[in-house]
């Protein structure tokens, strides 16, 4: 095969999958944004569109279809906007369709920044010079959320639950692992999230595996934080925060928390990650379907914009995210937002905005 054209563009393969509620409407607008940063950088995107949601679930009694995972692995990335609609179970959709995602593809990491963007009023009294700029790294595919356990005795007075907590070494580790080059390329600083006080025997693992990894990174600070002293510390103190790493239920918690403590959680993203590049990466916003505004046109779509800047650094294309990010804090300062941050403008007007900015910037050489 005869090797492509030096300015041949990178052609990218993205599977699309909008989901439920303003899952639809947040991501068709941000797909025009990334073919319009992708045309400044050398990026053509092939989308493959997936309807799979909880409307699908209605109608097929499945999330997605039986070969709905091999349809996925084609891809070299994900963007999923929401899943999640009343009528249909929580449990259903998120284990009908992002676990399997996120186990299939060895998407280990879940990555959330939260970092106060310009022009935002935080909800906290923040010291004067405080800045929150921090990360979480959450281990994604085992911890809480494991399959083991189950119910007895249904619908008995001798009815019970148990839910078993699955930790390996290798899971500690690579989510350490990954939390530690972070904060090696950042401040210098690690936080831990544990309850080695309470949780007798995974927390206390978590905790020696960390402090293992740690012996390799001289140069980082780790500190260990219960639970909840640290969702206490990130709304009284964030700014003391670098990059957080926690098991995958404290990491669910505390990254809604930190949505939160920057203005709105229409605003945050997150990425599935598998670091390796040996299966695609899935990115989305934090914020879920909300089907209480759907359709209404005032949902706030810069965390699947930003999510998607998280696609684009993934892919390699580092300048291309910057330029995302720098365009969603130009339309904030400028005054254009939804109302979820106080403003008026609708979901397409906040996205033209971030294009404009866009489109009206200089590449970098």
């Amino acid at each position: 095969m005869s090797a492509p054209a030096p300015d041949a563009p990178q052609k990218v393969s993205v599977a699309v999958i909008p989901g439920d509620g303003i899952g639809t409407e947040v991501m068709e607008p941000t797909l025009g944004i990334l073919e319009a940063v992708g045309a400044r950088h050398g990026l053509e995107f092939a989308w493959q569109h997936h309807d799979w949601s909880c409307e699908y679930y209605t109608r097929t009694g499945r999330m997605m279809p039986e070969d709905g995972l091999d349809q996925l692995a084609a891809a070299d990335q994900i963007l999923l906007g929401a899943v999640g609609f009343p009528g249909v179970p929580d449990h259903v959709s998120l284990w009908g369709l992002l676990i399997p995602i996120r186990r299939t593809f060895r998407q280990y990491i879940n990555l959330r920044p939260v970092r106060l963007m310009p022009g935002i009023d935080c909800p906290l009294v923040l010291r004067e010079g405080t800045e929150i700029d921090f990360v979480v790294v959450r281990e994604n595919n085992e911890g809480e959320y494991s399959e083991v356990g189950g119910r007895m005795y249904r619908g008995t007075p001798d009815e019970f639950a148990v839910q078993e907590s699955v930790f390996t070494r290798r899971g500690v580790e690579r989510a350490a692992g990954f939390a530690l080059d972070l904060a090696a390329s950042r401040r210098g600083s690690l936080a831990s999230a544990t309850k080695s006080n309470g949780i007798v025997h995974t927390m206390p693992f978590w905790d020696e595996v960390v402090h293992e990894c740690a012996r390799d990174y001289p140069g980082v600070e780790v500190r260990d934080y219960h639970i909840d002293a640290l969702a206490a510390l990130f709304v009284l103190d964030p700014g003391r925060f670098d990059v957080v790493v926690a098991s995958n239920l404290f990491g669910d918690i505390l990254t809604d928390l930190g949505a939160a403590i920057i203005g709105s959680i229409g605003i945050a993203p997150s990425a599935n990650l598998n670091p390796e590049g040996e299966h695609p990466s899935m990115f989305e916003p934090v914020h879920g379907s909300a089907p209480d505004i759907a359709g209404q046109g005032i949902a706030n779509p810069l965390g699947q914009i930003w999510a998607a800047s998280m696609m684009l650094d993934q892919l390699g294309h580092p300048q291309a995210a910057a330029e995302v990010v720098s365009a969603i804090e130009a339309s904030l300062t400028s005054g254009v937002r939804t109302r979820d941050l106080g403003g008026t403008a609708s979901t397409t007007e906040v996205a033209d905005a971030v294009l404009q900015h866009i489109v009206g910037t200089e590449p970098a050489s």
